[in-house]
């Protein structure tokens, strides 16, 4: 009984998504309607650089003060690469004791310090000395680059303008096919989707052995945005 039960709330679920996505029209004589997909591929056009800050030490003061010297190492960072660090924003931040669990008693062993940065970065020829800097100078534990598109409204209106395009030559082809002709538009929806696809780029911290190394991702092409987009159209008939 459970079992049907739980069949029987899938279904609903999958009936009201198919009827999100196709409304109800009440089609007047003389019209067609028409639905169909469109899609836009965009290029990134910002990379999202993520990464910590994190600092051990026997005292809340000692990792408080060492944590603010990889800070400002990493301020300098972005100086040198021609960012200003007031566009790099703090997550979280958190100070917390560290103890010793494999004893039966909990003992003190020192606090951590730690805080998570983001950076947008438009240059993406920046992410490479970027990430490579920080793992040279072992601030960060752990770093992660995001490509994204920040201007995703005009993607969303050209995959809009591509299903439009398509829904009114399905409108032509069908009027073709009975002699008629599509008039005007009378009535239209349009459902927008992102499919960003972020890819991140998971690095650990070290220090490289070979200064000339080239960056992990030098001379690779950041992954595309795919925005996609529903449009339902009823046309008039001629």
């Amino acid at each position: 009984m459970k079992q049907l039960f739980l069949l029987c709330v899938a279904l609903l679920l999958i009936s009201s998504l198919a009827f999100a996505q196709t409304p109800t029209v009440t089609a007047a004589p003389n019209t067609v309607f028409a639905g169909a997909d469109g899609k836009y591929e965009a290029a990134p056009d910002t990379a999202l650089v993520q990464f910590n800050i994190s600092a051990h030490a026997d005292t809340a003061k000692a990792a408080y003060d060492l944590a603010s010297k990889q800070a400002e190492q990493t301020r300098q960072i972005m100086r040198d690469n021609g960012i200003d660090p007031k566009t790099a924003q703090i997550g979280s931040y958190s100070i917390q004791p560290m103890y010793d669990w494999k004893t039966a008693k909990r003992k003190l062993i020192g606090y951590q310090v730690a805080t998570n940065v983001s950076l947008k970065v438009k240059d993406f020829a920046k992410v490479g000395p970027i990430t490579q800097q920080l793992a040279d100078t072992a601030v960060s534990e752990s770093q992660s680059i995001n490509y994204t598109l920040d201007n995703m409204e005009d993607a969303k209106s050209k995959a809009v303008e591509d299903a439009y395009r398509r829904a009114r030559a399905a409108a032509d082809s069908l009027a073709r096919a009975a002699g008629r002709t599509v008039g005007e538009l009378s009535y239209a929806s349009v459902d927008t989707f992102e499919n960003v696809r972020p890819m991140p780029i998971v690095a650990r911290a070290m220090a490289m052995q070979a200064q000339a190394a080239p960056a992990p991702t030098e001379e690779f092409t950041p992954q595309t945005v795919n925005v996609t987009a529903h449009v339902n159209a009823l046309f008039t008939l001629k």
